[in-house]
């Protein structure tokens, strides 16, 4: 007999499988295929990244009471799977071949078993490839870097309850990668591509683009705009509306707004501070900051800069390399500002519910303003993860894991929205979801992510898994290099397995480099809880609620923190972090 298989549903790039039913779909289409390669299709996605031998196929698809040619029914059934999802053995992008061995399904794959509302299929989804830099000048690639960024923000306010715009994350993947507009389109489950690129020279610039239709893919638009370099800008104006404006004419008819923007030199700045704001560590922070300051002594109407602003002071915060204090109130003046400029600013939104959310502690306002600019932009990858960690933090579980399946939907190939999924996943008590999140994060990047290390090691501690717990905080501890958040996962996990002279000596490492740069508080409490040195930890809770430390939003549904949670210094914490509707028991086990 063959094994019950699980009646979660799951997804990958366009195609979805229900268990229940035994059915392959094809964004909401039945997919023909038979019984027996349906089979090895659930057996291969549901350990997507491994290899199935041709022996365990043997065993569960075509056991031995099963009178068949067990040589040809593998291959057979291998064959008709590439035929339903469109896949070729000489170019495989589902299923690769291992000879003498068996077959490895090789992209990721979305469970669907937490509760919440499948995507809107209702809507139609686009991919802005990344354009091409055609100039001799590698470093001019900013320039297109951020004229790729731009389309995408522009086009994804265009017409947000018809049209869903896939997140600059995903896109980036695809520069340079060979593959075809049917293969990409397949990827990420989308109707419409978007390709062009961009060749300056001297004072003359050349931009081309292309809208092409994923199915059969016939070009419904194309054009090519030639210029003089006089206003950067007012170039890169004409082409967004342009473009935005035959998008609409093909896809949303009547739907188009009008893109607003200032004037050139601001725009190169900006266009540079943005760069180095993806790049996401301190020094690309810091000049982050510097260009965003330069575009806005440029046009000090720039509500984007000021927004760009806030995002590199927010993610100084994030990343422990300022204290809150320092850094999220700077945060919030320049994101209000961006919003007195201009109120329909997803980016701007949403960097202001961040400050409400992590600094202020203002959960009304924070999720208003969260929902604000999903409203605005629904296609914002940003937005959604932000959000979801303030729902999680409330203890409204089951939205927050629909935020997450909505920001995967959005950006697949994110690193951060997946380690972002993982956690909330976590958080919410779904640990083996996590840990198979998490390990398929790992598998879009092998070489490592410290935070899905991170997520991974906190899953692995709470089911008792303990070897792997620490063996997945070193390596967090040693990508981040040695960020004191990782340290301070890892002394918990080294206190709870037993090792407590290892986690005291992690806890004095960070008391030592608290003398020379932040340190968050927050960070010692969670050692000495692991240590169950439970003074400690409270006197080092309460320099966190006054420090403002970032992780102090997830205190009350955080497991690390149960066993002080019968202490009735831990009630006072949560009465004054002012949680709403909840009460100190919520921590997920």
């Amino acid at each position: 007999m063959t094994e019950p298989t699980p009646a979660l549903p799951m997804r990958f790039a366009a195609f979805e499988l229900d268990l229940r039913s035994g059915e392959l779909r094809k964004q909401g289409v039945k997919v023909s295929i038979q019984e027996q390669p349906f089979q090895v299709l659930v057996m291969l996605v549901q350990r997507a990244g491994q290899v199935v031998t041709r022996e365990e196929l043997r065993h569960k698809i075509w056991p031995a009471d099963t009178f068949v040619d067990f040589e040809d029914g593998p291959n057979t059934a291998i064959r008709r799977i590439r035929m339903a999802l469109g896949d070729s053995a000489e170019s495989p992008r589902f299923i690769e071949t291992l000879p003498r061995r068996g077959y490895r399904f090789i992209v990721p794959v979305q469970s669907l078993g937490v509760p919440g509302p499948p995507p809107e299929k209702q809507k139609v989804l686009l991919a802005v490839l990344p354009l091409n830099n055609l100039s001799a000048d590698p470093e001019q690639e900013y320039f297109s870097d951020g004229l790729t960024e731009e389309m995408i923000a522009h086009l994804g306010m265009l017409a947000p309850r018809s049209l869903g715009v896939i997140a600059r994350t995903s896109v980036m993947k695809y520069r340079n990668s060979g593959k075809s507009v049917a293969e990409i389109g397949s990827d990420l489950g989308v109707d419409y591509v978007l390709e062009g690129s961009v060749r300056r020279s001297g004072a003359r610039l050349r931009i081309s683009a292309r809208l092409i239709q994923v199915s059969d893919q016939t070009h419904l638009w194309a054009n090519t705009y030639e210029r003089a370099l006089t206003d950067v800008f007012a170039v890169q104006t004409e082409v967004a509306t342009s473009i935005a404006e035959s998008l609409a004419v093909e896809l949303l008819p009547g739907q188009a707004r009008p893109v607003v923007s200032p004037g050139s030199a601001a725009y190169e700045h900006y266009l540079k501070g943005r760069y180095f704001w993806n790049k996401r560590t301190e020094e690309a922070l810091n000049k982050g900051i510097d260009y965003f300051r330069q575009a806005i002594e440029e046009e000090p109407g720039y509500a984007q800069a000021y927004a760009g602003l806030a995002d590199c002071y927010a993610m100084l915060a994030w990343n422990t390399m300022l204290p809150p204090a320092a850094s999220l109130p700077q945060a919030q003046a320049v994101a209000a500002k961006a919003l007195k400029l201009n109120d329909r600013l997803a980016e701007a939104q949403t960097s202001l519910a961040f400050c409400k959310l992590f600094h202020e502690r203002n959960w009304q306002e924070a999720e208003r303003g969260f929902q604000r600019a999903i409203e605005l932009n629904p296609s914002y990858g940003v937005a959604r993860p932000w959000y979801a960690f303030e729902l999680s933090a409330l203890g409204r579980h089951e939205e927050a894991a629909a935020e997450a399946r909505r920001a995967l939907r959005l950006d697949p190939f994110s690193l951060a929205i997946s380690a972002s999924a993982a956690l909330v996943l976590g958080l919410a008590g779904h640990h083996d979801e996590a840990i198979q999140q998490s390990l398929k994060t790992l598998e879009m990047d092998p070489t490592g992510f410290y935070q899905t290390h991170f997520v991974l090691g906190a899953s692995y501690e709470v089911k008792g898994l303990l070897e792997e717990a620490v063996r997945s905080l070193e390596a967090a501890v040693a990508l981040s290099n040695r960020n004191p958040h990782m340290l301070a996962a890892l002394g918990h996990a080294l206190a709870t397995s037993g090792r407590p002279q290892e986690a005291a000596q992690l806890a004095e490492v960070l008391k030592q480099r608290a003398r020379e740069r932040y340190v968050p508080p927050y960070n010692l409490a969670m050692v000495y809880a692991g240590l169950n040195q439970k003074d400690e930890a409270f006197d080092w809770l309460e320099r966190a609620y006054q420090d403002r430390s970032i992780w102090m939003i997830f205190l009350n549904v955080h497991p690390m923190f149960n066993d002080l949670r019968p202490d009735p210094r831990f009630d006072s914490l949560v009465r004054r972090m002012g949680f709403p509707s909840l009460t100190s028991g919520a921590g997920q086990s």
